[in-house]
């Protein structure tokens, strides 16, 4: 239904767009070309070069329509297979404001841009992990990004919660490559004492496949700490869209990119289909200058889950979760106050953001 982006699912964010100018990746105005040593610096490096620009100036991004819509995909996820955990929990912590309920992992925390989430989930307790990839948090939703290994970053992250109004939920704040390293390097043994009901991987996950070793330390960091019944959410690049883009170029093309003036995803070939390390370049119109990522096999990702004893129980396009949920009253609501859509049911998404949108999916896993 969607493959096009003209099926009935986009009528009512597609009916009534507002058309912003963009600037190709491809004119050198755009960024100044950077030379780093190998992947981990290149991204570390443009991420840690991106400013605090502030809420009024966020606001202000040519791409701020998709921005918000991101934003409301996670909170959708949040409201469907976190809360419902989190409301089992019995996470109990002498920091933690006394209605609170439940123990949040974010691996990939960087700036706090999920914080008030967690506070609207009214959990007790947070752990925030800063790693050396980035998260498109800041880039695709409207709160900020999470996640590059730099200290400021967490320094941000913990500032935000210190300014959150009282009683908020305890929280810690470490950086830390949970892809190489154990979370018990970064916090003493009793913040691990007690297991994670909800481990939250935002637009960051597809880092750790970059090689096996790097997605099973990942998982053996989410699993070791995850209890029994808990919930393992998150985002990531859909591989298969943008494969089937890949191969949809003709045979004879040298320039194996696609995308339109919002993103533009670059291969470097054709052939290879490695289930680690299959690696593309990603850019995206005011916020993400031609980065590293790579493909996550979901097949490979459930076969590899399930022996961390984690299992899916859902996966969608972020264009059907859209379908799935515009019409509940609760997400449509939340619509209007993420500002996905105005009090007139119009969207700053232009078609251009809308096909932007679906190059990542939703999922959950389980803890069995």
């Amino acid at each position: 239904m969607y493959k096009h982006y003209r099926g009935i699912g986009t009528q009512s964010l597609l009916a009534k767009r507002k058309r912003s100018r963009s600037t190709s990746p491809d004119d050198p105005s755009v960024r100044a070309a950077k030379r780093h040593a190998g992947d981990v610096g290149r991204v570390v490096e443009h991420y840690n070069l991106r400013p605090e620009v502030g809420v009024k100036q966020r606001l202000r991004s040519p791409i701020i329509g998709l921005k918000n819509f991101n934003n409301w995909v996670k909170s959708v996820l949040i409201t469907r297979f976190a809360h419902p955990v989190l409301a089992t929990s019995t996470t109990k912590s002498i920091d933690g404001p006394s209605g609170g309920r439940g123990k949040v992992l974010d691996m990939g925390c960087g700036k706090g841009g999920d914080l008030v989430k967690w506070e609207k989930a009214r959990i007790r307790e947070l752990i925030g992990v800063g790693t050396y990839h980035y998260i498109v948090n800041i880039l695709l939703c409207c709160l900020l990004t999470m996640a590059d290994i730099a200290d400021v970053s967490i320094e941000q992250a913990r500032d935000r919660w210190k300014g959150m109004r009282p009683p908020r939920f305890a929280a810690s704040f470490a950086a830390l490559d949970c892809y190489t390293e154990s979370l018990s390097k970064a916090f003493p043994p009793e913040k691990l004492a007690q297991p994670f009901d909800v481990v939250s991987m935002q637009f960051c996950m597809h880092y750790a496949f970059e090689t096996a070793e790097k997605a099973r330390c990942m998982l053996q960091n989410i699993s070791q700490w995850l209890r029994k019944g808990g919930a393992f959410l998150g985002t990531i690049p859909n591989a298969d869209y943008l494969l089937e883009r890949l191969d949809s170029l003709p045979s004879s093309a040298t320039d194996l990119s696609f995308g339109n003036s919002v993103y533009k995803i670059r291969f470097e070939d054709r052939r290879s289909r490695r289930l680690f390390g299959h690696r593309y370049y990603f850019w995206l119109q005011d916020a993400v200058d031609d980065v590293p990522e790579y493909i996550v096999c979901w097949d490979k990702f459930v076969e590899l889950a399930a022996e961390y004893a984690l299992y899916p129980i859902y996966k969608e396009e972020f264009h059907q979760i859209f379908a799935e949920h515009r019409d509940e009253e609760e997400f449509k609501s939340l619509m209007l106050r993420m500002k996905v859509v105005d009090a007139n049911g119009e969207s700053a998404m232009d078609e251009e953001q809308w096909e932007a949108a679906n190059i990542y999916i939703g999922f959950a896993f389980e803890k069995r």
